[in-house]
C-alpha cells in the first residue's frame, strides 16, 4: 500500500491520534476495486509511519468507518495505545456520533405503521428509537439488512429537525448507539424513511411533482457525519468535533425547502 499525496481536511492532531473530516466519494481504506485513492493513502503520506498497527497493515490506524459516499467525521489512532482506548469506547458506546440525513418522508409518533413495527417505539420528543439485529442480506452481498435471529445488535435514534417538500421529505439527526454497516441507511429504509440518494436502499424511491428530476441528479446518500465525541484515549481529555454540512446537501435542502 503506497502513500498518496491526497488533501486532507484535518481538525485536530496529536502524537495519539488525529481527526479528519472525510469528503463523500473517499473510501476509507484499500479493497477489491478501490486500490488507491482511498482515505488511508491520504494518512499513509500524511502521517508517515505514525499510525496503529492494531488493524494490521491494509486498515493501519482505522478505528471505525463510514460509507464511501458519506461525508464527515473520523477518528483514526496514531498509536496502539490510543487504538485499543478508542476501540474499548465504541465498544462500550460511549463515543457520541451524530448524522444528519435527509429522508423521504416525515418519521412522526402518530403514524400508526410505525407504531406496530417490530423494534420501533418513540421517546420523549417524538425520537423515533429503532433497535433491531442487522445481518448480511441472503440473496445480495452488497447489503445488510433486518433479521429476527442471528443478527449483530443496532439501535439508532431519529429525531426530526425539518419538514420539506410539504411533509415529502425531512431533515433528521440520527443518534448512533452502536455502529453497524449501513445501520443508519438500512434502519432508515426499514421504517419506510430511506435516505435520498441511496442508491443501495432507496433505489425506487421518488418525490413527486416539482422535485422529482432535481433530487434525481442527488447521487449519493443524503448522510453526514457532524458531531463525533470521545475521551481523549491517553489523557482521558474530552473532545467533541463538528463538521457543518457539505454543500451538496445544503443546496438539496435549500431546493426542498423552496
Amino acid at each position: 500500500m503506497l502513500p498518496e499525496d491526497i488533501s486532507l481536511e484535518v481538525l485536530f492532531e496529536d502524537d495519539d491520534l488525529i481527526v479528519v473530516n472525510k469528503p463523500s466519494g473517499m473510501v476509507v481504506h484499500p479493497a477489491p476495486g478501490t486500490p488507491s485513492g482511498t482515505l488511508v493513502n491520504a494518512l499513509l503520506a500524511h502521517c508517515g509511519e505514525n499510525l496503529s498497527g492494531v488493524g494490521g497493515m491494509k486498515r493501519p490506524g482505522i478505528v471505525h468507518r463510514i460509507d464511501k459516499d458519506t461525508s464527515g467525521l473520523l477518528v483514526v489512532a496514531k498509536s496502539d495505545a490510543a487504538h485499543q482506548g478508542l476501540a474499548d469506547q465504541f465498544l462500550d458506546h460511549s463515543i457520541e456520533r451524530l448524522y444528519t440525513a435527509v429522508c423521504f418522508g416525515v418519521p412522526s409518533a402518530g403514524d400508526p405503521r410505525l407504531m406496530g413495527l417490530a423494534g420501533t417505539s418513540f421517546e420523549a420528543g417524538n425520537q423515533l428509537k429503532i433497535t433491531t439485529q442487522l445481518a448480511r442480506h441472503k440473496t445480495d452481498r452488497q447489503r445488510q439488512a433486518v433479521v429476527l435471529q442471528n443478527g449483530k445488535h443496532a439501535v439508532t435514534r431519529v429525531r426530526v429537525m425539518q419538514e420539506l417538500a410539504g411533509g415529502a421529505a425531512a431533515v433528521v439527526e440520527c443518534k448512533l448507539e452502536t455502529g453497524r454497516t449501513h445501520q443508519i441507511r438500512v434502519h432508515m429504509s426499514y421504517v419506510g424513511h430511506a435516505l435520498l440518494g441511496d442508491q443501495t436502499y432507496s433505489r425506487k424511491r421518488k418525490l413527486a411533482g416539482l422535485y422529482t428530476e432535481q433530487v434525481a441528479t442527488f447521487s449519493r446518500q443524503a448522510l453526514h457525519a457532524g458531531l463525533l465525541g470521545f475521551k481523549h484515549p491517553i489523557t482521558g481529555r474530552p473532545l467533541r468535533f463538528m463538521s457543518p454540512l457539505p454543500a451538496d446537501i445544503m443546496d438539496l435542502i435549500a431546493l426542498l425547502s423552496a
